[in-house]
């Protein structure tokens, strides 16, 4: 009778085991189907055409994209008439004391390179932080970036909205809070159709 019981001790121990492995599986959590997150509202264009040109704006050398559209903001009129940035390009795993690449036009490389500290002051106080270093300059074709547009021309306040909107300082809130004005004084218009 012993070797009976050395067989049936023998089996008990891989059914113990059976036994305790689906136990463990019993006491996971049933696995969640994935589920896209969800986009949130509707967008517009303009706010995603700056993701969009991100990538290839990287590709090339500029953490910013608005460092080229913003250019003639950034060092004034003279110098971005002649001068277009083509890259920056920073230390290995830095994001400051950079490399500013800028194409320069005719013979202006010499009166740049006595205004290169100023060209550096600006960037990085348009950056906000010390993001260039240094200029290198290159000779070759410069395509002016379009002027700023001023502001449109503001009208006087007019004398029913009285004293309270002449007080304000800041002329374009000035101008949204008169035409908001205007256009609640205005007796309500049904739209044309034709």
């Amino acid at each position: 009778m012993a070797p009976a019981m050395t067989k049936d001790a023998g089996e008990d121990k891989p059914a113990k085991k059976a036994k305790a492995k689906s136990g463990a599986k019993s006491t996971k959590p049933p696995v969640r189907p994935y589920e896209r997150p969800r986009g949130g509202e509707a967008r517009m264009v303009s706010d995603l055409v700056p993701e969009i040109g991100r990538a290839a704006f990287r590709k090339f050398g500029f953490v910013q994209s608005s460092v080229v559209s913003r250019w003639r903001e950034i060092v004034g009129d003279r110098l971005a008439d002649v001068t277009q940035p083509a890259m920056i390009r920073f230390p290995a795993g830095q994001k400051a004391g950079g490399t500013l690449h800028l194409t320069i036009s005719g013979a202006h490389a010499p009166m740049l390179q006595h205004v290169a500290p100023d060209i550096i002051a600006a960037v990085n106080r348009f950056f906000g932080y010390a993001a260039v270093a240094q200029v290198r300059m290159t000779h070759g074709q410069v395509t002016p970036a379009p002027p700023v547009q001023p502001p449109a021309m503001l009208k006087p306040v007019p004398a029913e909205l009285g004293d309270s909107l002449r007080d304000i300082g800041d002329p374009e809130l000035r101008t949204v809070l008169e035409r908001m004005a205007a256009g609640l004084a205005a007796a309500p218009k049904l739209p044309r159709i034709s």
